[in-house]
């Protein structure tokens, strides 16, 4: 596996491998309901456009596998997690790891003292195992449609 920087030509790549990662990974702790306000799929174009210039903003990292996008991962430069995404049947296997190490390993490089994230149910145990602790759990809506997630954070040493 190679965690290598973000390019725009990988942005189909990102977007498809989000919505399956929601509906194919998440689907384990969250309603259709849910999923479908998460990851509309009529506004896949809209998220094309919008993922381009934040994850072109944001400091992303992609990881491929023999030339296939598995995973990736962004952060701002104040230090906010804000994208991980593990394609459905490379789940468990450090492409999560991989790209949170190197986060905060940029992070640390920025001269941050501390990261943060909206963890879904699905991801807030990995959070845990990787030293991020619960600051609060919250209701965000989307479309009118609530979903649980959690306000974690980590002290980067």
């Amino acid at each position: 596996m190679e965690i290598r920087a973000y390019q725009e030509s990988d942005i189909s790549q990102l977007i498809s491998l989000f919505y399956e990662t929601v509906y194919s990974v998440n689907k384990l702790h969250y309603t259709q309901e849910q999923l479908d306000a998460w990851a509309p799929k009529e506004e896949e174009a809209l998220k094309l456009k919008s993922w381009k210039a934040s994850l072109r903003q944001n400091i992303t990292y992609v990881a491929e596998t023999n030339g296939y996008v598995v995973g990736f991962s962004d952060m701002t430069v104040e230090g906010h997690l804000d994208r991980l995404y593990v394609h459905k049947d490379f789940q468990g296997q450090g492409v999560a790891s991989a790209l949170v190490n190197k986060l905060e390993q940029e992070a640390r490089i920025l001269g941050l003292n501390e990261m943060n994230t909206e963890a879904s149910i699905t991801a807030k145990p990995f959070f845990e195992r990787h030293g991020y602790e619960l600051v609060a759990q919250q209701s965000v809506e989307r479309k009118g449609v609530q979903l649980v997630n959690y306000r974690m954070s980590k002290k980067l040493i």
